[in-house]
């Protein structure tokens, strides 16, 4: 006898499984929606009820609002004897209601003429003030009514995590603003930027590109905390003033650009305070907060030596401020004068002792030993040394120097009556002289086929950095 086999209940089995594969996933779907739904609805009802970021909002609008009419944009136009030399951009501030506007040394050095923009609109010519090439701060003068100074955080400390907003052009974008906070102080940002010596920077994550060289760094009250000189990119760590922005840049601290300004405004000139030390190396001692910097030598009869300090010893604070590193050690004592009394606390073997050093006067060469190649490349000049003196080697076709009528060959005697026996002498007595404040400059010069014993070949040329 045959078995009658049955397919209905395989069937249904077939078509309830077929009917879960098809409804289930609009199921799940709706579910979802219905879960997100409920989510946005009370995330809304979150924010609705508590008015935290309208807030954040507001502050920040306020910021920008406060800050952008002392912000400006800087034209840079190149000598037309420079075709290789193409004009710039850059930013600035309004440092006072009387028109200096406050930039990076580098945005001007290049400069034939220079235009300032205001956040109105207006274009006014502007005028090299001074410029400090050792700490890469420059002020620019317009003559303008109506100015907005920015405020200032003068005496304020920047700590670690504090947000900040950076003002400036990148890439051309005029008074743009861009966010984040302190990375790190106290920073070197390498070669490109170690001018002088004098670094301390302040290090941020705010976006900062080519173009908003100059401008200022606020904190969350809208004053100047400092200015932006500088980042680190992928391609170069090192610190620069080119490429685009990786997440670090860095910025001149206000006690820095205060002294600096300060004096070229009231003076034409920095003068700095000068120890008369050299380093031995950063130490950190077996108390976790304590560092210092410990002294190779003291150059005898100079203002450490006088005041009792003594090779060995480690400076541990100047001024109160703790010395967290070289950098800031060097910062420090650069941002004093020529006179003040500067108290320095000592750490000498076990005993702690405090100081009251005089400070003297920064000598010239030493500062332009540290940024030989940036002056010789403002000059436009590579020099050689030998047994008779300064010779010029090679010039920068339509440079500073070629355009002043120098020839290669042509032996430097002396600067405005100063014999400079080495091209670092002939540097110094050109800074000294005026050639960073568009003065005229006398060179006493021989020409390469001159005898010893014929008339000097005298050059009355000027250098200058912008015209007055």
């Amino acid at each position: 006898m045959r078995r009658v086999i049955s397919v209905g209940p395989a069937l249904l089995v077939l078509a309830t499984a077929s009917s879960l594969l098809w409804f289930t996933p609009a199921v799940l779907r709706r579910l979802s929606a219905s879960q997100t739904e409920a989510q946005i609805h009370l995330a809304q009802r979150t924010i609705e009820s508590d008015d935290i970021l309208e807030r954040l909002n507001r502050a920040i609008r306020a910021v920008a609002d406060s800050v952008e009419p002392s912000v400006v944009h800087i034209d840079v136009f190149a000598p037309e004897t420079m075709p290789r030399v193409a004009g710039s951009t850059g930013s600035g501030w309004l440092f006072d209601g009387a028109g200096n506007v406050v930039t990076n040394a580098h945005v001007v050095r290049q400069a034939r003429s220079i235009r300032v923009q205001l956040h109105d609109g207006r274009v006014q010519p502007a005028r090299l003030v001074g410029i400090d090439p050792f700490t890469d701060i420059a002020v620019l003068r317009v003559e303008a009514t109506d100015l907005t100074p920015i405020k200032r955080a003068t005496g304020e400390r920047v700590h670690q995590g504090d947000r900040v907003f950076a003002f400036g052009s990148p890439f051309g974008f005029k008074f743009s603003m861009s966010e984040g906070i302190v990375s790190g102080l106290g920073r070197a940002a390498g070669p490109a930027l170690d001018s002088g010596g004098f670094t301390n920077f302040i290090q941020t994550d705010a976006a900062v590109n080519p173009g908003n060289s100059g401008g200022p760094l606020v904190d969350i009250y809208g004053r100047v905390v400092g200015m932006n000189v500088a980042i680190a990119t992928a391609k170069d760590n090192q610190g620069g003033t080119e490429g685009q922005s990786s997440g670090i840049s860095f910025a001149i601290p206000l006690a820095t650009i205060e002294n600096v300004v300060t004096q070229l405004i009231e003076k034409g000139g920095v003068e700095r305070g000068f120890l008369g030390v050299s380093y031995g190396g950063f130490r950190r001692f077996s108390d976790p907060d304590t560092t210092g910097v410990a002294l190779g030598s003291v150059t005898e009869d100079g203002p450490a030596a006088a005041a009792g300090l003594k090779a060995g010893d480690r400076i541990v604070t100047l001024n109160g401020t703790t010395i967290a590193n070289i950098e800031v050690f060097r910062s420090l004592i650069a941002n004093t004068r020529p006179g003040e009394v500067a108290k320095v606390g000592v750490r000498r073997g076990e005993e702690s002792i405090e100081f009251n050093v005089s400070m003297g006067r920064m000598p010239t060469r030493v500062l332009v030993s540290q940024v030989f190649s940036e002056i010789e490349a403002d000059v436009g000049a590579e020099l050689n040394l030998d047994s008779e003196g300064v010779i010029v080697r090679d010039l920068s076709p339509g440079g500073r120097a070629d355009r002043a009528g120098l020839k290669v060959g042509d032996r430097i005697l002396s600067v405005n009556g100063k014999e400079t026996p080495a091209a670092l002498d002939f540097f110094a007595e050109l800074v000294d002289a005026g050639f960073y404040m568009n003065k005229k400059v006398r060179l006493e010069v021989r020409g390469e086929d001159q005898e010893r014993d014929e008339a000097l070949r005298v050059h009355e040329i000027e250098f200058s950095l912008g015209r007055r």
